[in-house]
């Protein structure tokens, strides 16, 4: 049985080929979990172990990558102080999700829908949103959100921002604004609270132009669609420009556990609204190791100035230690399969913009030189600078993009019912 299950696990999505990474046998798997190989072909079945069928025999082999992580969660579940610290550090699994699966190959929402193959073949952000809430992708011709109302003049937050407030700045005090206006926020039928999501995710998008052009807002609010609002809020409504931004959305909405997933998810624990969760989830995106990111790549995009000062600014920095943003990602060795979609649009869509040709020389330094493949902020400042977007507005799409995967784990976390509550393992002085 463990044979059937494991393949049917493993073709969903994991196309690589065996051979690149360790295999241990069943008694080898079942030995390291401590569990008999009944439960560890029990885990094969839940997904949680992938098994490869040895050619030419009726014998099986396991990821030794996934029964380690699982033994890690195990561990760390039955109180060892030492292993369940460490699993809350970069990278070891702590919580049950079905949302999305990350893998080195690739990042897929619900387990089986490749969040690259979403994107290029043009399903809408809608869409995928409403297959990250609900597990089922709407059938074509896709899903249909409803133009929400403003809840105040766009004018009288104008008036509090100063023009130049980067638009993820601006979101995150949107979203605490739009909750003292929502005096039920705090009901949780599903079906409101889905109606609560789709408005807040519209809200977010129209918004981003509020400090420079509050006038564009109203009509931004009236457009068919998420990526339809961002267009028009940053004067590029053109068709094609509106489906480039679909396709970076598509690509942010989700990535498993990342930092401000963890944020809105312990935060859900809480009971609290659906605001709350959001905004917390807005705080940790703004940290420069997580979504401030792009605004990293950015500024280094403005040292550069241009494509023939790319070698000389990033040998400078290499030389003197510093870092050169937007390269490399952990979770992915071989490099991010979300970025090349992102490049590549940037490049089609317009070429010669200068931070397209400014990003383009710098990647071409980095490739020579041997350094990791860029990462999917590269793309997005690309895609912002092929479509002349502001300062700041690559930031705003990852955050916009993303909140439809906070709203996921929102939900799942108050299915799950718990609180997301660890204990600190005391290390200080001794006590007299």
């Amino acid at each position: 049985m463990d044979r059937r299950r494991g393949g049917r696990s493993q073709s969903r999505f994991d196309h690589r080929p065996e051979r690149e990474e360790e295999l241990l046998s069943a008694k080898e798997a079942a030995v390291l979990l401590r569990v008999k190989r009944a439960t560890l072909y029990t885990y094969v079945s839940r997904g949680l172990v992938r098994c490869v069928p040895v050619q030419g025999t009726k014998e099986n082999r396991y990821s030794r990558a996934d029964v380690e992580r699982l033994k890690t969660r195990h561990d760390a579940r039955a109180g060892h102080a030492a292993v369940a610290a460490g699993a809350l550090r970069w990278g070891e699994p702590v919580i049950d999700s079905a949302v999305s699966r990350v893998e080195p190959q690739g990042l897929a929402y619900r387990g089986r829908h490749s969040a690259v193959v979403l994107a290029t073949e043009g399903r809408s952000f809608e869409d995928v949103a409403e297959l990250l809430w609900s597990g089922t992708l709407p059938e074509p011709p896709g899903t249909k959100w409803r133009a929400p109302r403003a809840p105040f003049p766009p004018s009288t937050l104008a008036k509090l921002l100063p023009k130049g407030a980067p638009p993820a700045k601006v979101l995150a005090t949107l979203v605490t604004l739009l909750a003292t206006r929502d005096v039920v926020r705090f009901a949780l039928p599903p079906a409101q609270e889905l109606e609560r999501a789709r408005a807040l995710l519209r809200h977010l998008a129209a918004w981003v132009c509020v400090p420079r052009a509050p006038e564009r807002v109203m009509r931004a609010l009236r457009a068919r669609t998420v990526s339809a609002s961002l267009a028009v809020a940053w004067d590029v409504a053109s068709p094609q420009a509106q489906a480039m931004l679909d396709r970076a959305l598509v690509l942010c909405a989700d990535h498993e556990l990342n930092v401000s997933t963890f944020a809105a998810r312990v935060t859900a624990s809480s009971g609290s609204d659906l605001y709350a969760c959001v905004g917390a989830g807005m705080a940790a995106l703004s940290g420069t190791q997580h979504g401030g990111a792009c605004d990293r790549v950015e500024a280094l995009l403005t040292e550069v100035g241009a494509p023939q000062h790319a070698r000389e600014v990033v040998s400078e920095r290499l030389r003197t230690g510093a870092l050169v943003p937007g390269f490399g990602h952990r979770l992915y060795p071989a490099g991010d399969p979300r970025t090349p979609c992102l490049i590549q649009a940037a490049r089609e869509l317009k070429p010669d913009a200068p931070g397209v040709r400014v990003a383009s020389a710098v990647l071409e330094v980095m490739r020579k030189a041997g350094h990791p493949a860029p990462s999917m902020e590269v793309g997005l400042v690309m895609l912002s600078k092929a479509l002349g977007l502001p300062v700041g507005a690559a930031s705003a799409v990852f955050a916009v993009g993303r909140a439809a995967g906070w709203v996921a784990h929102i939900l799942e976390q108050r299915d799950q019912g718990h609180l997301l509550r660890p204990r600190a393992r005391y290390v200080g002085p001794p006590t007299s």
